[in-house]
């Protein structure tokens, strides 16, 4: 009997292969990268300062959208059970009450590793684990809607995680209207590059309520929708940089913007089985062409000091 009941409580544990698939390694680049632009783009020496740069990283990524992963997975379980069945809380690769175990679990340690940073840097992980936890779970869930819940994880991978890294290489002062300007820019792009992974799962979707953009605008408008909420901003970029005086870096960005476009073309023919493909040769361009325009920012930033 004592050796059934101990098969039984390893069984009931998570498999730790599980978990990392739960908190799904892929996603931490956005908010990673972005963060890293935040922090170029203001232009000021590194010295000093790497290893709270370094922590600003690990938080954006294995810390608070680790812990986003988590939550979104435990509240969506019933329609992965549709969509995709093999992750890892519909499969029972991890059972029980430990995907919200999990999920709360990252969260605190999150908040917790944010200490260091100051209040502004602990303000903005709070924020965005609010934002986190609103986006998938009652009462909020912001996912319901694709226009509002692609916003609210556009405004925190990529706006909220830019702004970031400015702040903490400025201290306590306020930030340069042209930092928060691009980063407002590239969050709403971000946007359209969600809406991306929203055609995999529109049949569950639609089932369970979920009204995603091709679930409410049909798969080939959405796919639309999504390219020149993409395309849109990119431009505004390039002709900030142009009217800054930065042409070689507004014609990187104009021919990054170009190729996407390029491959756009291809994907709204038929979005349903080419969205895949769009977010893993597009997108490249996309955070691409944020790193070009952060570069640009150091001595335009530098200058409005």
């Amino acid at each position: 009997m004592g050796v059934s009941n101990s098969i039984q409580q390893v069984a009931a544990r998570p498999d730790p292969r599980a978990v990392l698939t739960l908190l799904k390694p892929v996603t931490w680049f956005p908010p990673m990268w972005a963060f890293s632009c935040g922090v170029v783009s203001t232009g000021l020496p590194m010295t000093g300062r790497w290893s709270l740069l370094a922590l600003g990283i690990c938080i954006t990524g294995p810390l608070v959208c680790a812990s986003s992963q988590a939550v979104n997975d435990w509240f969506d379980r019933d329609v992965d059970a549709i969509n995709e069945p093999n992750r890892p809380i519909p499969s029972g690769r991890i059972p029980g009450q430990w995907g919200l175990a999990i999920a709360i679990v990252w969260t605190v340690l999150s908040f917790l590793a944010s200490i260091p940073l100051g209040m502004m840097g602990m303000g903005a992980v709070s924020l965005a684990l609010l934002f986190s936890w609103g986006y998938s779970a009652p009462p909020f869930r912001f996912k319901l809607n694709g226009w509002v819940g692609n916003a609210a994880v556009g405004f925190t991978y990529e706006g909220l995680a830019w702004v970031t890294g400015a702040a903490l290489m400025f201290g306590q002062a306020w930030l340069p209207w042209q930092i928060l300007a691009i980063a407002c820019l590239y969050s709403v792009g971000a946007h359209g590059i969600l809406t991306l992974n929203d055609f995999k799962a529109i049949e569950g979707d639609r089932q369970m309520g979920v009204r995603s953009l091709p679930v409410q605008l049909g798969a080939s408008r959405a796919a639309w929708v999504a390219s020149v909420v993409m395309i849109v901003p990119q431009t505004v970029v390039i002709s900030l940089l142009a009217s800054w005086d930065r042409p070689w870096h507004a014609l990187t960005v104009a021919i990054l913007t170009i190729v996407q476009i390029g491959i756009m073309a291809w994907f709204v023919k038929e979005p349903k089985s080419r969205a895949l493909y769009q977010s893993a040769f597009g997108v490249p361009f996309y955070v691409s062409g944020m790193m070009v325009t952060a570069f640009a920012m150091r001595s335009i930033v530098g200058g409005a000091l």
